[in-house]
């Protein structure tokens, strides 16, 4: 895939978003602060607003003192420990790649995110099926996150875009279907296409003729496809 087969790609730019935003990498992180137990929360406060990063060293911050550790920067909530979706919702509306450092995030959350980036999908561990089509039906290149694919998900990603044929391992003849009728040059991407797929490429293409010669079988239609390419000429 050409818009999201290089995963180390992402990451890259994963770092540069955060370099950009002032976000501090943990093994690069050096600690300026120490907080410990006895700390009363309006020191934590006071100490998080200013650096929220250290909320590292709290142990069982409120969660007031760790919705103020993310507004501070929302790449602190790597630092907490299972946030609440209350926390993880004030982090990811500042920034969406903060889901990033999300171990378990809900799938509030993970829509949210989908919704406005698709490939966000690479940051989710173990998305749903609601989430992987929300993805692929936004940008069926997100697929390409997606480890062993379902039937429906791969349908959902060739109705967005026929052309992700070429990379969907084993399509069935439904999802061949599918992609020949979104977008009729995917024909070419379709190993030994039955004579169905070939008409219906055909067809879909209004008797395109470029497509027409994608499709090896097409002279056991040439009567119709004669006839059709009279009438298009005509009404031309």
């Amino acid at each position: 895939m050409k818009r999201a087969n290089d995963k180390n790609t992402n990451t890259n730019y994963i770092k540069k978003v955060e370099e950009f935003l002032g976000c501090k990498p943990k093994k690069e992180r050096k600690k300026s602060v120490k907080l410990n137990a006895s700390s009363s929360e309006k020191v934590q406060l006071a100490a998080v607003k200013k650096d929220g990063s250290l909320i590292e060293n709290i142990k069982n911050p409120s969660k007031e003192v760790q919705l103020a550790a993310v507004k501070q920067s929302p790449y602190n909530i790597q630092w907490i420990k299972n946030p609440s979706e209350e926390v993880q919702l004030a982090a990811v509306k500042q920034s969406i790649y903060a889901i990033n450092y999300v171990d378990n995030p809900s799938e509030k959350i993970q829509l949210k995110v989908i919704n406005e980036d698709p490939y966000c999908l690479s940051m989710i561990k173990n998305p749903s099926i609601e989430v992987q089509l929300a993805a692929v039906k936004q940008d069926g290149y997100s697929i390409a996150y997606i480890k062993n694919p379902s039937e429906e998900v791969k349908l959902a990603a060739v109705k967005q875009n026929g052309s992700l044929i070429e990379n969907i391992k084993n399509p069935s003849e439904e999802v061949k279907l599918a992609a020949v009728k979104q977008g009729p040059y995917s024909i070419q991407y379709i190993k030994n296409p039955s004579e169905e797929l070939q008409l219906e490429a055909i067809k879909s293409s209004k008797y395109d003729k470029d497509v027409i010669l994608l499709c090896p079988g097409w002279k056991k239609f040439a009567e119709e496809i004669y006839n059709n390419l009279i009438i298009k000429d005509i009404i031309q």
